[in-house]
């Protein structure tokens, strides 16, 4: 196969709305001695990418390409490039200069699809370094996946305490990080809880292992509820994706000396004057989890690989139904991930 000179890509001219997304025909510059170019087979959505959309988050590029997470097959390579070579299935770090290490502010500024141009494209060229290789048994599909929700549901359970067989989590909702979240920690032996509003969600949870589950609709009090199931201990570490409008019972929820991953903010306003002391009193570590690195990313691979595990795609849009992919994540009728297909499995 020539190497393409062309490709089209997804921009949002206007971050007023999700209308604003349009498809562009752009020509694909030649690539340094340190890039790869990709053949984009499948690009998966979450929570930032409506947030880029609609203008909510601080700092986003200008007529941005949108998109993070990728899995796709290397087309070229750059002259120094050692590492990989045409033909490997691959995906990139969401931060692609987050290699190892913590996050840094120059390395937050290097977000895929916020703070720098994104991967809705049939083609992207990446800096080597960014690339991991994806696991066997995944399609591209479920591969792409992985970059944002697995990495940080994995960076926020096998972190400074790693979760182990005995613990108990914590995992609010059904959506992208929240369900790999319950897989990560089923596969390392911990006792899951999930929340969910929807029953049919909850039954999805138990079949991938999630020992108990709350319906928040119907007990309002779910964190008396968590207290209930753990015999008062409370939790050992809570998938925390509302943000202030949950976290004053995910404070409930957690043991002392446990911790909270701060993830997400789906779940709107609340009151949290008072947070500070009860985290004190009760010893609690609350964790801010900005996705994580390429080296989290490899090792979560291989737990990947040596369980398994499955991402769980909830539906798969085609290239020219990203609006409606966008409408969908939208609408928080899905269970795991939505994903888009942007190209065929193979080569042409």
């Amino acid at each position: 196969m020539s190497i393409p000179t062309s490709t089209r890509e997804y921009r949002l001219p206007k971050n007023d709305g999700i209308h604003n997304l349009e498809i562009q025909e752009t020509s694909i510059r030649p690539l340094t001695s340190s890039e790869v170019m990709v053949k984009v087979h499948a690009v998966s959505l979450q929570y930032q990418d409506l947030l880029v959309a609609t203008g909510k988050y601080p700092g986003a590029k200008q007529n941005i390409i949108p998109g993070s997470d990728l899995a796709g097959e290397i087309v070229a390579i750059g002259d120094s490039v050692r590492k990989w070579k045409k033909g490997d299935r691959v995906s990139a770090n969401f931060a692609v200069d987050h290699v190892h290490g913590d996050i840094t502010k120059e390395i937050y500024q290097t977000a895929s699809g916020a703070l720098i141009d994104g991967v809705l494209a049939e083609y992207k060229i990446l800096p080597a370094h960014c690339l991991v290789r994806i696991p066997e048994h995944l399609s591209y599909e479920e591969a792409s996946t992985l970059p944002c929700a697995a990495v940080t549901a994995y960076n926020a359970l096998m972190g400074p305490r790693p979760v182990k067989a005995g613990d108990t989590v914590l995992v609010l909702g059904t959506g992208g990080v929240s369900i790999f979240a319950l897989q990560f920690a089923v596969a390392s032996g911990a006792t899951v809880i999930v929340t969910s509003s929807s029953d049919a969600k909850l039954e999805i949870a138990k079949k991938l292992g999630a020992k108990h589950v709350i319906n928040y609709n119907k007990i309002t009090d779910w964190d008396k509820e968590v207290l209930k199931i753990t015999n008062g201990r409370g939790v050992d570490h809570v998938i925390e994706v509302g943000g202030p409008g949950t976290f004053d019972k995910s404070l409930n929820s957690v043991r002392y000396a446990g911790w909270i991953h701060v993830i997400g903010f789906v779940a709107g306003t609340g009151d949290t004057r008072d947070i500070p002391m009860r985290t004190l009193f009760k010893a609690a570590i609350i964790r801010g989890i900005i996705v994580g690195s390429r080296s989290q990313f490899e090792d979560m691979n291989r737990l990947i690989s040596g369980q398994s595990v499955k991402p769980l795609v909830d539906r798969v849009f085609g290239f020219e139904e990203v609006k409606e992919a966008y409408e969908y994540l939208e609408s928080q009728k899905h269970v795991g991930k939505v994903v888009i297909r942007v190209s065929k499995d193979r080569l042409d």
